[in-house]
């Protein structure tokens, strides 16, 4: 599409304990982005399953304590299956209001869990996913690697749509690889809130000539229940994460946010052909790069641990 459209960055605080809930309050909310004139909407990192802000997991260095052991359980029961009742009813809503939505999520795959994004595409609904490459810190505990496998740029009828969850925006290397696949929206769900982050996303939005769209939680630490563990505070008003969503344009203009007031949905009207104007001067993977010093190789396939090999039978005599 080479027209200008609508984009929104929805702040919304997840139901922590309620992954089925919190689905049905995204429908909600991809509709009235919808009925706004919204095309293309990001949802922050891990909505669906819970950003757990403050808990420990009961993991001194060298030990794990029983009560964080039932931390876990309950964490990865409350993550998501791809072939489950959240997926669906998000993939129903983007069929139904024929829009792209990029949202975070912890997916259980086995034993194991995932910071994921799931990319919805209209009438087709869900179609692809990327899993964190590189869990922050505290997060390796609970979060497993994903690989290059799921770093897909996701063709739509508004522009190539793209996402890189929290931290592995700095990593320069994934970057440049989002930039060559020609991202045109940029999506960057997070869980950093602070004053630091909108700066960065400015600036690759200008290294990428693309949009950024950023969306981060407004959470609070009443959205858990009493006995959850929070390093934060136990009082129900304290925030756990303030928001701080915004939408940047391709010369790293802010064009909404960003917005740390509460829970809410910022728009902006896009228009395809910035990106070209911004490329006339500079871009990172082309006219810019200097290949004959610097080259970057990705490697793009699935990592298993378990690979069964099929034997076969020798011929008779």
């Amino acid at each position: 599409m080479n027209k200008p459209f609508k984009v929104a960055v929805v702040q919304a605080a997840s139901i922590p304990q309620d992954s089925v809930a919190t689905a049905r309050k995204a429908v909600g909310l991809i509709q009235q982005a919808a009925d706004q004139g919204a095309k293309v909407m990001v949802f922050p990192e891990a909505y669906l399953g819970g950003y757990p802000k403050g808990n420990t997991f009961g993991a001194p260095i060298g030990m794990r304590k029983p009560e964080g052991r039932d931390a876990f359980a309950a964490y990865h029961r409350q993550a998501i299956r791809l072939d489950g009742e959240e997926v669906a009813l998000i993939a129903q809503a983007a069929v139904d209001t024929d829009t792209v939505v990029v949202m975070g999520c912890i997916e259980a795959d086995g034993g194991t869990l995932y910071c994921t994004v799931l990319y919805f595409n209209g009438r087709e609904g869900f179609v692809g996913k990327h899993r964190k490459l590189m869990p922050t810190a505290g997060e390796r505990l609970i979060w497993g690697f994903g690989d290059g496998s799921t770093m897909p740029v996701i063709d739509t009828e508004y522009g190539r749509v793209g996402a890189v969850i929290c931290w592995e925006n700095y990593m320069p290397m994934l970057r440049m690889y989002m930039y060559s696949q020609g991202v045109a929206i940029y999506c960057a769900p997070t869980a950093d809130d602070r004053d630091t982050w909108v700066p960065s996303m400015r600036h690759i939005a200008l290294e990428g000539r693309c949009y950024v769209l950023t969306s981060c939680q407004h959470l609070r630490r009443d959205a858990y229940p009493d006995d959850f563990e929070c390093a934060l505070g136990d009082a129900p008003d304290t925030v756990l994460m303030r928001g701080g969503s915004a939408i940047i344009g391709p010369l790293g203009e802010v064009l909404a946010g960003p917005d740390f007031s509460g829970e809410t949905i910022l728009y902006a009207d896009i228009d395809p052909n910035e990106i070209l104007r911004g490329k006339f001067d500079f871009d990172a993977s082309g006219h810019y790069a200097r290949p004959d010093i610097f080259q970057l190789h990705v490697d793009t396939r699935a990592k298993q641990a378990v690979v069964p090999s099929v034997l076969h039978p020798t011929p008779e005599n």
